[in-house]
């Protein structure tokens, strides 16, 4: 399993899918899994978090049934806080090979979010939810450094190829031979 993180317009969910696709992996993010279920959409709508137990139980059947199918995962955004975090060490830590942190500069952040045009993307706001999600992040890396999960820094800068290269590179140097699509059934890991 690999966790991938970063701030809104880092690249997390582009880059969590090429690699989900390229390697045999399911991609699951928490956004998204979030409005699959169609329970949440109000919340989601209003830029409302959802409870973190209700994430914690929709994102945990989740996963125990992307594993039962024999797939590998790549976590997309989850876990967002010291909470799920503390969560995630106690229940997911064993089964994680990396911890990705996709990171690009803030300046780079704000011209690619306000760009999109979307009302809420004022300056204020986006960096408002960047040092929310900056103060979590660094509660989610302690969590998981504690269970000795590696986490590693991967500049999310450059054309989305290059950065992709920079991601397999990173997280499969050790085990290059093994990146392969896993068949029905088989546990696909990299540790």
């Amino acid at each position: 399993m690999i966790m991938l993180f970063g701030l809104a317009g880092s690249g997390k969910s582009t880059q969590g899918q090429i690699l989900a696709q390229k390697h045999g992996f399911a991609w699951l993010s928490v956004g998204q899994v979030l409005r699959d279920t169609g329970k949440f959409n109000k919340t989601l709508e209003k830029g409302e978090l959802v409870n973190d137990n209700e994430v914690i139980k929709i994102m945990s059947e989740k996963i125990s049934a992307v594993k039962n199918s024999g797939k590998d995962i790549i976590l997309d955004g989850f876990p967002r806080d010291a909470y799920q975090a503390k969560w995630a060490a106690k229940h997911l830590a064993a089964d994680v090979s990396s911890a990705v942190i996709l990171e690009v500069p803030k300046d780079e952040l704000l011209v690619r979010i306000i760009s999109r045009g979307r009302e809420d993307d004022t300056r204020e706001a986006v960096e408002k939810r960047f040092e929310i999600v900056e103060t979590n992040l660094k509660k989610i890396v302690r969590e998981l450094e504690k269970k000795g999960v590696n986490v590693i820094h991967v500049s999310g800068l450059g054309p989305v190829e290059t950065v992709t290269k920079r991601l397999e590179r990173s997280l499969f140097k050790k085990n290059r031979q093994k990146i392969r699509r896993p068949s029905a059934g088989t546990n696909f890991r990299f540790r």
